[in-house]
């Protein structure tokens, strides 16, 4: 028995470690198709985001997440920079429900984000994602298919998320 437990161990691991090393060709999956809304009303079906062939990031949040607007914060301060080197694109999916969604448009004028800002108001795309927690980054190719996920914020993350775009850009290998 602990011969064949000690195999399945050893199989999933090995399973694992193939896994993490595909890299940028690795696809977790592809963009679901749900429809939201930009911050003027206007319907957006998430399978169709795009950013011409390269490479873009996907980032819940909700008002309400410290995390959240720290993340966002952050990368504003270098997103300008970011989108000059790799033509990145950023949509910021906002969570907030239709109570809390007027509070947005302030927040995301208030600090000046030049984001792409998309309404989940009924977290359908959220759902689809597999979004359990705030804030949740994907990094998407240019050909709609999620390569890479991250939970949580903490100082310099920013940092792993632009060698993130930078290796999907060049097709380089990821290490998830």
């Amino acid at each position: 028995m602990k011969n064949i437990l000690l195999s399945a161990f050893l199989l999933c691991f090995g399973i694992t470690l193939m896994a993490q090393e595909t890299g940028a060709d690795k696809v977790l999956f592809k963009l679901p198709n749900v429809t939201v809304t930009d911050m003027k009303g206007t319907r957006v079906t998430t399978d169709k985001l795009f950013n011409d062939g390269k490479p873009f990031i996907i980032s819940f949040w909700a008002t309400w997440c410290k995390p959240c607007i720290k993340e966002l914060t952050t990368i504003s301060d270098v997103y300008e920079d970011w989108q000059e080197e790799t033509g990145v694109k950023l949509y910021a999916v906002s969570i907030d429900d239709s109570r809390s969604s007027a509070q947005v448009k302030t927040l995301v004028n208030g600090k000046g984000w030049n984001y792409e800002i998309l309404l989940d108001l009924n977290s359908e795309f959220k759902r689809a994602m597999n979004v359990n927690a705030v804030p949740h980054t994907f990094v998407v190719n240019g050909k709609g298919e999620v390569v890479w996920q991250h939970t949580s914020f903490s100082e310099g993350a920013e940092l792993d998320l632009i060698n993130i775009v930078r290796k999907v850009k060049a097709g380089e290998p990821l290490s998830h």
